[in-house]
C-alpha cells in the first residue's frame, strides 16, 4: 500500500506499508529505508501525521489466557504430575483443553462439567497413547461421578473428532495391580500375606481371562471383576493361610477401594469354578465349597478348555437333552424315593453357557389391578366422537321438529 510523503534519506516520494513479520512497517520502495518499525498504526491520517501507536499499547498486547483455561491448563498439569505422566503427554491433554474451552459447544457448560474437563483430556491422552488408565482412577482423583465424567468424555470425543483406541484387559490388569500394597513386607501386613507381583498377576490374567469366556466381563466394569480375579488368585497361592481372609480385608490391606460390585462377581467366579471342579476326577470324591475350590484354581485354570466343555453346553443341546431323558426314564413324579438324587442330577447337568442377565433376569414390576374406584364413572371421561354424533339432530329430525312446534 502506498503512502504519501517523501523519504527523509533520499527524497524519493513513494512509501510502501510492508508487513515484515506480523509487523507493520513504513518503507522507502526506492531505497528500502524503514522510516517506522515495530510499530502499529490504525488509519491511514495517524501515518501522515506520524503518530504511532506502540505494540505494547495495542490489543494484541493485552490479550491473555481466560481465567477458565488457565484453571484447565492448571488442572492438566497437577493431574500429569500425580499419575507421573512423560512431557508428551502433558503437552498433548494441555492443546485439548485449549482446544475445547475454545470450541462454541463447551462455552455453556457448568462450572462442575468444566472442571472434569482437564481430567477427560488427560484421559484421551493416556488412551491414545496406549497407557492404562482406567475411568475410575481419574474420577477418584477429580472426587466426580462416573457418569457425570462418562457424559463429558463424549461429548469431548464427539466435538473435537478425537480418535480413542480402546483399552486392552491385560494392561488394565497390570495397571490396576500396581497400586497393590501387597507385594512389599510392611509393618502393616503380615509375613504370610506378602506374595510375588508377578505370580499374582499372571494369575490374575488367568482369571480374568476366564470371566471373558463366561460372560462375566461383557457389559460391565472391570475393576470390580479385577479385584475379584485378583483376591482369588492371591487366595490360591498360599491358600492354608490366607483362605479366613476376607475380601474387605484384602482390599483394606492392599491398599485400595472396594468396589460394590466385587461380592457379586466372586460370587459368580466361584460358582463357575465349582462348576469346572466337578467334571475333574480327582475332585469328585472331595466335597468342595467356595471356599475349598480356591485350592484347586492351579488345576482348573491349566485345564480351563476342556473343563468349560464338559460343565457348559450350548443353548440348543440343553433344550434337546431334558426331551431324550423324558421319554427314555420315568417321570420324577413316579419315584418319591430319592427326590435328592434328581435334584443332584439336574445341578450336576450342564447348563447353558449364557450371560448371567439371561440365566437371572430382572424381575419386572407387575401393574396393580385397576381397583373398583378407578373403573367407577366420575364424568370427567373423555367422550368419543360417534356418542357426539348421537345428540346432533339430521335434516330429517329438523323438519320434524318444525311441524311439532307449530302445534304447540
Amino acid at each position: 500500500m502506498a503512502a504519501r510523503g517523501r523519504c527523509p534519506g533520499c527524497g524519493s516520494g513513494p512509501l510502501v506499508q510492508d508487513a515484515h513479520y506480523a509487523q507493520q512497517q513504513l518503507v522507502c520502495a526506492a531505497c528500502g529505508c524503514v522510516l517506522a518499525e515495530g510499530l502499529l498504526t490504525t488509519t491511514y491520517s495517524e501515518e501522515q501525521h506520524r503518530r504511532e501507536v506502540a505494540y505494547s499499547q495495542s490489543t494484541g498486547q493485552k490479550e491473555q489466557l481466560s481465567r477458565c483455561l488457565k484453571r484447565g491448563i492448571r488442572r492438566v498439569q497437577d493431574l500429569c504430575k500425580v499419575l507421573q505422566l512423560p512431557a508428551l503427554f502433558e503437552e498433548t491433554a494441555v492443546s485439548y483443553v485449549q482446544r475445547a474451552l475454545q470450541h462454541p459447544a463447551f462455552h455453556l457448560l457448568s462450572l462442575e462439567k468444566k472442571e472434569l474437563l482437564g481430567g477427560c483430556c488427560v484421559f484421551v491422552t493416556c488412551r491414545q497413547h496406549n497407557w492404562p488408565l482406567t475411568m475410575g482412577t481419574i474420577c477418584s482423583l477429580l472426587y466426580a461421578k462416573q457418569e457425570l465424567f462418562a457424559s463429558v468424555f463424549l461429548s469431548l470425543q464427539k466435538e473435537l473428532e478425537l480418535s480413542v483406541p480402546a483399552l486392552s484387559l491385560a494392561d488394565l490388569v497390570k495397571s490396576h495391580l500396581n497400586g497393590f500394597q501387597l507385594f512389599q513386607p510392611t509393618a502393616n501386613i503380615p509375613a504370610q500375606f506378602v506374595e510375588d507381583k508377578e505370580k499374582v498377576v499372571a494369575r490374575t490374567l488367568q482369571i480374568v481371562e476366564l470371566a471373558s469366556e463366561t460372560w462375566l466381563v461383557t457389559g460391565r466394569h472391570p475393576v470390580p471383576i479385577i479385584t475379584a480375579a485378583a483376591f482369588l488368585a492371591w487366595q490360591s497361592l498360599h491358600p492354608p493361610a490366607r483362605l479366613s481372609c476376607t475380601l474387605a480385608r484384602f482390599c483394606r490391606l492392599a491398599g485400595v477401594d472396594l468396589p460394590p460390585p466385587a461380592h457379586l462377581r466372586l460370587k459368580e467366579l466361584l460358582d463357575i469354578l465349582l462348576r469346572m471342579a466337578s467334571q475333574l476326577v480327582w475332585l469328585r470324591m472331595f466335597n468342595l465349597d467356595k471356599k475349598t475350590v480356591v485350592k484347586h484354581i492351579g488345576d482348573l485354570l491349566q485345564h480351563r478348555l476342556v473343563l468349560l466343555k464338559k460343565a457348559f453346553c450350548l443353548h440348543d443341546g440343553e433344550e434337546q437333552q431334558p426331551m431324550a431323558t423324558g421319554e427314555g426314564s420315568p417321570p420324577a413324579a413316579q419315584d418319591g424315593d430319592c427326590p435328592l438324587e434328581g435334584q443332584q442330577q439336574r445341578e450336576d447337568s450342564p447348563r447353558p453357557l449364557l450371560p448371567p442377565c439371561l440365566l437371572n433376569p430382572r424381575k419386572r414390576l407387575r401393574t396393580a389391578a385397576p381397583s373398583a374406584s378407578d373403573s367407577a364413572i366420575t364424568g370427567d371421561e373423555p367422550i368419543s366422537d360417534s356418542e357426539i354424533e348421537q345428540y346432533l339432530r339430521g335434516p330429517e329430525e329438523v323438519q320434524a321438529f318444525r311441524k311439532a312446534k307449530l302445534w304447540m
